[in-house]
């Protein structure tokens, strides 16, 4: 095995984080950079992509770079990772004409995906993207920009989501992977796995979008202006990346058919490895890394930005006391719904605070905390909204379980993985165990991972095993599963009695 480093750098919702490892897994350093988003008006997400991607990407190679002392020939291949499903025009030296347009919490095309779905069908649709159009969808996107920012659009040489620019920023080169790619919809063909106008024309034309590749295949080496900007050695291997939940699957060793990773971040996104296309019109179906290789997804539109948002609107107090020495927010806050019991005492939450993805797929669902009584505390409001976002966990797995693949296990990640009281809920609402790694690092390891796997370092995606370590098991309580199977019907009927209500909302604000 060659001798040198490795570096992964993610870009999320909320913060962007770096590391640099070994070629035997060892993190060398880890580095955060937290940053904001973008809420122009209601249904607009929005991130500055010059000050925020690439920004971003420079000042974490610097970080890394200045504090482990590693000479930056010594990096052997970059890989990077972003939020995914998301568009930004770009010139042909991959300057942004605009701010980028987010992934599913952005509902502004849902004019243009009924339009579409009008137009072309929504079988005809599915048959061939094996999804429907959803606020995750970037043609509807792309066609929005055409119709609401002509010039803008015109102006473009590519549409490109958040990891193609960082691999454009870096070499000069426009590429995507394959399982973003299939976001492009509905000009992408899922059967083919390629580009495709047979659909749409209007949209945008097909070499308008950046090149296919697989997430390890190499998109290019640094260039000298990317070199004088992050630090980096020129001529240094770029593979093409992946979305933030692939490589955060990829870090955990979710590579096989039948694993299952749940992502516990700004949203939660679960994926289900396959060894062929399995379609269903509530989830997304997706290529997955390499060729071969397919997925079952499901996305939430707002999971850990709703427990951020209870902290900053419920919380100010505790937020107050941590800045003065006290303790973490979100630690006071799990504190007070330990004691809680299931079911918060009668408290329901809709968390479609951002519209909603699957299962429901509907950007113009509303939040709802359903309950209510005058005994309820701010504990039981914050247990509710954990058991919130369970139930509608359980209500993504629902749509999974009848794909009739078979789940051999499921592994949980990200930030969310702190607080034990949403893991536990999540375990005893689906009545799932989940294998929670001892120590995680998140997207950016696995990008980490994918660049050594682009540059020969490592043979197969196999070889991520051994860079784990231990995992602890939730296992679910039977007798709070029992309380919560009785909530959960409550749940899906509270959304289906009142979904025009909040059509008719979201429509009085438009």
């Amino acid at each position: 095995m060659e001798k040198g480093y490795l570096l992964g750098i993610d870009i999320g919702t909320y913060e962007s984080k770096g590391v640099i490892t070994d070629t035997e897994g060892k993190v060398v350093s880890v580095q955060v950079v937290p940053h904001t988003i973008i809420i122009p008006r209601q249904g607009l997400a929005e991130h500055d992509p010059e000050n925020v991607w690439w920004g971003d990407f420079c000042t974490l190679t610097h970080k890394l770079l200045e504090a482990t002392g590693i000479k930056p020939n010594e990096i052997l291949g970059v890989g990077a990772s972003a939020i995914g499903a998301c568009v930004v025009p770009v010139d042909k030296d991959c300057n942004p004409l605009r701010m980028g347009i987010l992934y599913g919490v952005d509902t502004r095309a849902h004019l243009e995906i009924n339009e579409l779905n009008e137009k072309i069908g929504k079988e005809r649709i599915f048959d061939f993207s094996g999804m429907v159009l959803s606020a995750q969808s970037i043609g509807p996107k792309i066609l929005w920009l055409k119709k609401n920012e002509p010039e803008i659009y015109k102006k473009a040489y590519k549409f490109i989501t958040a990891s193609s620019f960082l691999v454009g920023k870096l070499t000069g080169n426009f590429f995507i992977d394959h399982m973003t790619a299939g976001f492009t919809m509905p000009l992408y063909d899922l059967k083919k796995n390629q580009y495709s106008d047979e659909l749409s024309k209007e949209i945008c034309e097909i070499g308008r979008l950046p090149d296919l590749g697989w997430c390890p295949d190499i998109a290019g080496k640094i260039t000298k202006k990317a070199s004088l900007e992050t630090g980096l050695a020129e001529g240094t291997p770029v593979i093409i990346g992946a979305v933030d939940a692939v490589s955060e699957a990829v870090s955990v060793g979710v590579t096989q058919p039948g694993q299952v990773m749940m992502m516990y971040g700004s949203t939660i996104i679960i994926i289900l490895v396959l060894d062929k296309p399995v379609t269903d019109t509530q989830l997304w179906c997706n290529p997955y890394i390499l060729p071969g290789t397919y997925c079952s997804i499901a996305g939430m539109a707002t999971s850990g930005s709703l427990t951020r948002w209870f902290r900053d609107q419920a919380g100010k107090d505790l937020i107050a006391a941590e800045s003065a020495g006290g303790a973490n927010a979100y630690s006071e806050l799990v504190k007070e719904a330990i004691g809680i019991p299931a079911g918060s005492e009668g408290l329901l939450v809709l968390p479609y605070f951002s519209g909603e993805r699957t299962p429901i797929n509907d950007p113009r669902a509303r939040g709802v905390f359903f309950g209510m009584t005058l005994s309820h505390t701010r504990g039981h409001l914050f247990k509710a909204a954990v058991e919130g976002i369970g139930h509608s966990i359980r209500h993504n797995f629902d749509f999974m379980k009848g794909l009739n693949a078979k789940i051999s296990e499921v592994v949980a990640v990200g930030g969310g993985t702190k607080n034990p009281v949403w893991l536990q809920a999540t375990s005893d609402i689906c009545n799932i165990p989940q294998q929670v790694p001892a120590v995680t690092f998140g997207a950016s390891y696995g990008d980490a991972f994918l660049a050594g796997l682009g540059v020969g370092t490592f043979k197969s995606a196999e070889d991520v095993k051994g860079w784990l370590k231990d995992t602890k098991t939730i296992e679910p309580n039977p007798d709070n599963y029992e309380v919560y199977d009785k909530y959960h019907q409550i749940y899906k009927d509270l959304y289906k009695r009142n979904a025009d209500l909040m059509h008719d909302v979201y429509d009085l604000v438009e």
